[in-house]
């Protein structure tokens, strides 16, 4: 038999030890995919949303927290009796936070997460609830407080249930308020409280703290 030139033999080689690479790599296994964070439980979420606020409030508030990875919203997971509510929202997110506010905000607080679940950005969020609250739709209190923890990914010990390295925000919520209403300045400031969004129906003295852990 002629001897065929060199160069096809030495194609035919390539191609053979590609066919036999590939037929290697589909017998392979493919690699386990990563497992996803695990759920802290019901009573873990309780514990953790409570802490921001002072101690004789815990008990009584009520705490909305994730039975699923993948939930949308928060539901009610203990049924609270002194008009607080709490968010176990670190139950799903990266970084640690928790917030417990008034009841009074739980209308304005909720169209929130209804409107962040449909992908609108934060403005588009905040000018959606100013117009509702203008019509009507959305009632809001005259006053309520709220209480907030802020940490990294690391803040929480799921073994201990304790928080470190976090920061607590205090904030009371008065809306419309300005500065010239309430003699507040509108400069951040970290040595006293100032007004935020002033004149909106988000405006909010910023009484001490950072959402910086």
């Amino acid at each position: 038999m002629p001897r065929l030139p060199g160069r096809p033999i030495l194609t035919l080689k390539i191609v053979f030890a590609l066919l036999a690479s590939s037929a290697a790599s589909a017998q392979s296994p493919a690699p386990a995919p990563s497992a996803a964070p695990a759920l802290p439980t019901i009573e873990q979420q309780i514990a953790a949303a409570v802490l921001p606020l002072p101690q004789e409030l815990r008990d009584g508030a009520m705490v909305m927290g994730y039975r699923a990875t993948d939930q949308k919203q928060p539901e009610v997971i203990r049924a609270g009796k002194n008009g607080m509510t709490c968010l176990a929202l670190f139950a799903v997110q990266r970084s640690f936070h928790v917030a417990c506010y008034q009841n009074g905000m739980e209308p304005f607080m909720a169209r929130g997460r209804a409107l962040r679940v449909q992908g609108l950005r934060a403005d588009s969020v905040d000018s959606v609830r100013f117009r509702e609250v203008k019509r009507g739709k959305i009632k809001m209190p005259r006053q309520a407080i709220m209480y907030q923890l802020f940490g990294s990914d690391s803040s929480w010990n799921a073994a201990t249930g304790a928080v470190t390295g976090a920061q607590l925000l205090l904030v009371l919520y008065m809306p419309g308020a300005t500065a010239e209403s309430t003699g507040l300045s509108v400069l951040p400031s970290k040595s006293g409280p100032w007004i935020m969004y002033p004149g909106t129906p988000k405006a909010h003295m910023m009484l001490m703290g950072s959402m910086n852990p």
